[in-house]
């Protein structure tokens, strides 16, 4: 049997950049081990030019990056509109692309609408289910609207967040907030505040990466947990894991960045999360619930907050879930019996079965001849 062609994308122009790589590198690893796909890989760099496949490979084994992408600059026609996109012309034709880009370009919908453009199968969530759940206020918006538990929050542009004093912030959400920026992912443009000072630096921070930001309400004795879920219509959930840092809870301690990429070693994982039965049922259903109003497909982690009282709020979704030895959702399948490759294998099955069945839907119009138009008043 002729083994399919799989186009893996990693990298990318977010702060996620090197979080992507060593995603990819374990996703690689398992199409290979699967026995059943051919792989090509592409590196799209920090300047949002997508490398050839063999600088793309030395990409991949962690070669230093800044030089091969210097060289494969020069060697390339710049002022061709078509040039960053152009490398991948020199992989052969594909079958499904296997998109492990974090944060921008990967989440936001942008190469979904490449694909789309390309009328080629991909992996995972359409563009419109991307660009929704990567967009914070959004997501939330849509979760309050269908009934789905999320905490309590306001979103600010820049002249509307000078209408917010820290004494309104406490009367209206307590004394720990946390301000995020609504387009970004890993907690990036993310802080903790719990004071006038630390409320204003937040926002600054904030919207360097964003002019739309939410103000969110802190849940009192957090319990952080993640849900994987795979699928498309009939998706699938993995067992429930939680994490905890050093000084959570009524601390300063939270999983920023440096807790889920740089070092985790302080970090306290449980897999499965020890969760009463009626939560545990509560959570998936809820994530369950949050898959299918936010238009997901092939995978999702859900991120969930549980309070002092064990009640579940929807965090967020995660459209392209960070895969690296460190990263909870590759261990939330590994206890859910599913390994790198049967899960690598199922996703790019997804893949192909969501293209197939859009295939379906009709495109046609009527065509237009003379036109008559009506008379205005």
């Amino acid at each position: 049997m002729t083994k399919k062609h799989v186009a893996l994308l990693f990298g990318g122009n977010s702060s996620e950049h090197d979080v992507s790589k060593r995603s990819a590198q374990n996703f690689y690893d398992a199409i290979i081990a699967t026995g059943k796909y051919n792989v090509t890989v592409f590196a799209i760099a920090q300047n949002g030019f997508f490398l050839d496949p063999e600088s793309s490979k030395r990409v991949l084994s962690l070669e230093d990056e800044q030089p091969i992408v210097d060289t494969f600059m020069a060697s390339i026609d710049q002022k061709d509109p078509l040039a960053r996109i152009n490398a991948l012309r020199n992989g052969g034709d594909f079958d499904i692309f296997f998109p492990v880009v974090h944060g921008n370009l990967g989440e936001d919908g942008t190469l979904q609408g490449l694909f789309k453009l390309l009328n080629k199968p991909y992996v995972g969530a359409p563009l419109r289910g991307h660009a929704v759940s990567f967009d914070k206020a959004l997501t939330k918006e849509l979760l309050t609207l269908n009934g789905i538990r999320n905490t309590k929050y306001v979103v600010v542009d820049p002249q509307t967040a000078q209408n917010w004093t820290w004494d309104q912030v406490v009367a209206e959400f307590g004394d720990i907030v946390f301000v995020k920026a609504a387009n970004q992912g890993s907690s990036v443009g993310i802080s903790r505040a719990t004071n006038a000072e630390e409320f204003s630096a937040a926002l600054l921070d904030s919207f360097q990466y964003d002019y739309k930001v939410l103000i969110e309400q802190a849940v009192k004795g957090p319990q952080e947990l993640e849900v994987g879920v795979i699928g498309n219509d009939e998706p699938l959930v993995s067992e429930i894991g939680a994490h905890t840092v050093p000084n959570q809870g009524d601390g300063e301690g939270w999983y920023d960045y440096k807790n889920k990429f740089v070092d985790n070693s302080e970090v306290q994982f449980e897999i499965p999360a020890k969760l009463s039965a009626k939560v545990t049922q509560e959570v998936k259903e809820m994530a369950l619930n949050a898959y299918k109003v936010l238009n997901l497909r092939g995978e999702a982690r859900m991120d969930f907050l549980l309070d002092e009282n064990n009640v579940p709020y929807l965090g967020e979704p995660n459209t392209l879930p960070g895969f690296t030895n460190m990263s909870l959702f590759k261990r939330l399948w590994d206890y859910s019996n599913i390994s790198n490759a049967q899960l690598v294998d199922l996703l790019i099955t997804y893949g192909f079965e969501e293209f197939e069945k859009n295939t379906q839907l009709s495109y046609q119009f009527v065509a237009l001849g003379t036109e008559k138009v009506g008379k205005f008043n």
